[in-house]
């Protein structure tokens, strides 16, 4: 395949499926179109046109392009949305929230420790180690019913000893 006659035959048109679905001029999608026909060329069957073809990869690629986050990222940002952007706080580096995420931490852990001894491992390989019941069955040679008794007690209890935090 001569290239440099394909993009000199097919160039606008590429140009004007790109700009038709984008809305703007984007060379980087013009060389992918022709990267992806070079790549492409022996999937290509001359029942039809080749311009019809070379026109239909440049569309997906335009459509794939607006689908990603780095065409979303590009767009410029409105006036009521940096409104929202600039109201919204970070929770994440707050000295409080920290502080309190410590605290819930500690009193889930004492209130694991607080169950029967039978009851903590189960809560444990289930929800810590996320095991599933089958395997917390094999693991520990109990009935699959047993295991889901206990968990079921288990969170009960635990619900109970932490209803402040739910």
């Amino acid at each position: 395949m001569d290239f440099s006659k394909i993009i000199k035959e097919h160039g606008s048109a590429v140009r004007k499926v790109i700009k038709s679905v984008t809305n703007e001029q984007n060379e980087d999608l013009e060389q992918e179109v022709y990267l992806r026909v070079y790549n492409n060329s022996d999937k290509y069957q001359a029942t039809g046109s080749f311009k019809s073809w070379i026109c239909t990869i440049a569309r997906n690629i335009s459509k794939d392009y607006i689908k990603s986050a780095k065409y979303r990222l590009e767009q410029p940002v409105n006036d009521d949305e940096n409104n929202i952007i600039n109201s919204i706080k970070d929770k994440k580096n707050n000295p409080e929230n920290e502080f309190t995420s410590k605290l819930r931490q500690k009193k889930i852990i004492n209130a694991i420790n607080n169950l029967k001894p039978k009851f903590k491992e189960i809560v444990i390989l289930a929800e810590i180690e996320g095991l599933s019941y089958e395997d917390i069955s094999k693991k520990l040679k109990i009935p699959l019913g047993t295991v889901k008794s206990r968990l079921y007690n288990a969170k009960k209890q635990l619900a109970e000893e932490l209803s402040d935090l739910l």
